[in-house]
Formats: C-alpha cells, sequence, structure tokens
C-alpha cells in the first residue's frame, strides 16, 4: 500500500508518523512518500519519519521527494496537509481583519476566506496531478478550509473526503470524562467543519445510551472550561459547541483578546523553529513532547481510520468527516459539503441519519453555508465583487463598511497568491 502527504514536510508530519507506526495493523503502508518543495524542511522531517519507523519497529519505505508527479504516482491515497503563504500568510490572516473589528482567524471570518482564495487554486491543480497519475487514489483534505476545499474537490469529481480532528478530540475527551474506552464513545456530531455541536454522546455505537445530560451534569465545569465559554451557556444550550463557536458566541471579547497579544501564527512560527532543531537530531527517534502543543491532536488516529476505511480495510465503522449533504440536513442544498458521522467504506462515505436540528444551529449553519457558497465562488472565479459578497454573507463579518475595508485588505495582502489580482 503506498500513501502519498502532500505537505509532508509540515512540523506536523512526525504525529502522523507516529500513528502510521503504532497502527500499522490497520493501516500496512509498504511505502510512505513525503512530499514537499521545501527541501530543507522535507529531509529533517523525513530523517526523523525514518527513524521513528525504525525505531518502533515499522519496515515501511519512506521517501521524500519535491517532486509532486513522481510523490503521487500509483498512490492509493494521498492525503493533503497544506499552508499556501506558510505562517507568514497566517500571520496576515489572523492580524489584518482586526483593523475592521473582526475576528482575525486562520479558518473562519475574513481571515478563512483569505486561506480559503489562495488554497483552493492550488488543491484542484494537485487534484487533478493526482488524477492523472493515480486515477484510483483516494484524496484526504486536512488542509484548512476543510469545508471549502472539500466541497471545491467534490464538484471537480474527485474521490475526495475532507477531515478535521474536532470530533475526535471530543471523543477522546469524552472518555476520559466517563472512563471508558474511545471506542465505546459515538457523538452525535452535525454541521459544518468548524462549526459544530456534539448534540449527544451515545455509548456503544449510533443507537447507544446518550450520556451527555450525565456528562454535563458531573463534568460540566471541565467542558466549559475548555470550550473557554461560561458553564451557564453551555448548561443552557444542552449540547456542546465546538471551540470554534465562541468565535461567534463571544465575538466581540475574542477580538478584544486578539488584539492584546502576540497571534497564535507567531507563537506557532517560533515554536515550529524550536521544533525542526529538534528533529535535526540524529539522536531523536519519536515525536517530541513539544509537538504536542502545536495543535491537531489525534490528528494520525483520525487519518489512520479513515485511509484505513476507503481502503478496504480496518478502521471504525462510523467516522466524523466531511462529505456531501446529499439530504442529511434537509435545510441545506444536497451539495452543501457537512461535517457528520458516516459509514465509511471502499465506496466512500455516507452520512449516517441525522435528527432535526433546532433551529439555533441550523439557522447558522445555513448561514455559513451560505458564505462558503460565495466564498467558493470567489475562489473559483475571482474578482473584488465576489469577495466583498462572499464577506457581507459571513456572519461574523456582515456589514457593508467591514466587508469593504476587509475586501481591499485581504487582496492587498494575497495579491502575490491571486491570479486575477
Amino acid at each position: 500500500m503506498k500513501l502519498a502527504v502532500v505537505g509532508g514536510g509540515s512540523t506536523y508530519t512526525p504525529e502522523l508518523i507516529d500513528g502510521f507506526a503504532r497502527l500499522r495493523d490497520t493501516l500496512p503502508i509498504t511505502e510512505l512518500v513525503l512530499v514537499d518543495p521545501a527541501a530543507d524542511r522535507l529531509e529533517l522531517v523525513g530523517g526523523l519519519a525514518r527513524r521513528i519507523f525504525a525505531k518502533q519497529g515499522h519496515d515501511g519505505r519512506i521517501v521524500t521527494t519535491g517532486s509532486l508527479d513522481e510523490g503521487v504516482e500509483g498512490a492509493d491515497a494521498v492525503l493533503l496537509q497544506l499552508r499556501v503563504g506558510g505562517q507568514a500568510a497566517r500571520e496576515q490572516d489572523e492580524t489584518w481583519p482586526l483593523e475592521c473589528g473582526c475576528v482575525g482567524q486562520e479558518t473562519t471570518g475574513a481571515g478563512g476566506l483569505a486561506k480559503a482564495l489562495r488554497t483552493v487554486p492550488v488543491v484542484l491543480d494537485i487534484a487533478e496531478r493526482v488524477r492523472r497519475t493515480s486515477p484510483d487514489a483516494w484524496i484526504i483534505d486536512f488542509t484548512n478550509p476543510v469545508g471549502i476545499v472539500t466541497r471545491a474537490l467534490l464538484q471537480a469529481g474527485h474521490k475526495a473526503v475532507g477531515l478535521c480532528n474536532v470530533a475526535i478530540g471530543f471523543q477522546r475527551k469524552f472518555a476520559r470524562l466517563l472512563d471508558v474506552a474511545p471506542s465505546d464513545v459515538h457523538l452525535d456530531h452535525v454541521g459544518l467543519n468548524h462549526l459544530t455541536w456534539e448534540t449527544a454522546v451515545r455509548l456503544g455505537g449510533p443507537e447507544g445510551e446518550n450520556v451527555l445530560p450525565r456528562l454535563l451534569a458531573e463534568h460540566g465545569d471541565a467542558v466549559a472550561d475548555d470550550l473557554r465559554l461560561p458553564r451557564a451557556v453551555v448548561d443552557s444550550l444542552g449540547v456542546v459547541p465546538s471551540y470554534y463557536l465562541r468565535y461567534f458566541y463571544a465575538h466581540d471579547e475574542v477580538v478584544r483578546e486578539l488584539g492584546s497579544k502576540p497571534s497564535r501564527a507567531a507563537e506557532v512560527a517560533a515554536m515550529e523553529k524550536e521544533l525542526l532543531a529538534l528533529y535535526g537530531d540524529p539522536a531523536l527517534d519519536e515525536k517530541p513532547a513539544l509537538l504536542g502543543k502545536r495543535g491537531g491532536a489525534f490528528y494520525s488516529e483520525a487519518a489512520v481510520d479513515l485511509a484505513a476505511g476507503l481502503l478496504g480495510g480496518g478502521g471504525s465503522p462510523y467516522q466524523v468527516v466531511n462529505t456531501y449533504n446529499n439530504g442529511t440536513l434537509p435545510f441545506l442544498p444536497d451539495d452543501a459539503v457537512v461535517e457528520v458521522q458516516a459509514a465509511v467504506g471502499a465506496q466512500g462515505a455516507s452520512p449516517l441519519p441525522v435528527a432535526p436540528v433546532d433551529p439555533l444551529y441550523a439557522g447558522l449553519i445555513a448561514h455559513v453555508t451560505a458564505y462558503e457558497d460565495l466564498a467558493l465562488e470567489a475562489a473559483l472565479r475571482g474578482g473584488r465583487d465576489r469577495v466583498f459578497k462572499a464577506l457581507l454573507a459571513h456572519p461574523l463579518v456582515g456589514q457593508y463598511a467591514y466587508a469593504d475595508g476587509l475586501t481591499d485588505r485581504l487582496i492587498a495582502h494575497n495579491r502575490e497568491h491571486l491570479e486575477w489580482a
């Protein structure tokens, strides 16, 4: 089995490698190709990857290359983990929206739109090249904004599924609080990427007992603290929102916070320098503890689970993924991309039925879906007017004066990545 990781020079990659090594019975990889144009980073990451495999007794071959076509040729699955523009672009995404009093974040709001505009054309080019060299390969997208990028891939006819680590993070957290095995926890997870709610926590599977009321009663303080929301808000909702919902539920508070401290991008950039120095140590043969602060917790387990399911091997029968709605949420178009539990197999991901969604959540889901429609149109066709309309439609922007100012800033900061600009 051959897998290719595009963006293999990422400091995230050792987390993925560790999962591939530990879970080799679930996903028996014979060749793993790390693809990245940044040769210096790639060799540091590739060297550590080989040492991790060797220490854990994995006999798979690890190859590094700067050639996309060579890397993906003959692959059974291609995992995308790109950051077009690097941490410098992320720094901009997180800062210039604050000049207009809006949240600066790399996956939602104005910064998220900027990332989508930079990313979608690049991902579609990669996918076309995968289709030419390996037409049967699955594309697993971990590249943000996952919902918009996955929708672009699916609309272009690619065999693609989107993946995020939010759901598996909640699964592991809830399992620890409930003192059960993670595999015993099934989430009723509903919404869009980075706009989701856990509406039930079931033990044993989709039909299992819903223990969410007990979880909130006994551990509500811990859940609320992790979300950085008041306990009273979580109790009132009676569900567990993704931590990304804080950008919506406490917008002004978040804007004040973001304006008073260094950006997350600056923190990550400093952390990456330290990680790359560690990766260059020939004695290091395991992922360093510092990587746990980088983000992407349980990313490797989720990736292995999904790849194994799509390639007809092991993997959990039900997994939270990003895929076409196809009637799952009846208030959305069929070609919207939703993030829900799905049965995963060699034919792809088939969403499980979802209980009727409360209007409090359905309204916001529909609102952001409309924004994503416009964002994808802007990413595919360009133009200032399309960017403006997408920003005006986003609930974190929503005022014409803000949208107008943000449009000019977005274009100015991303001109080198936007052919039409």
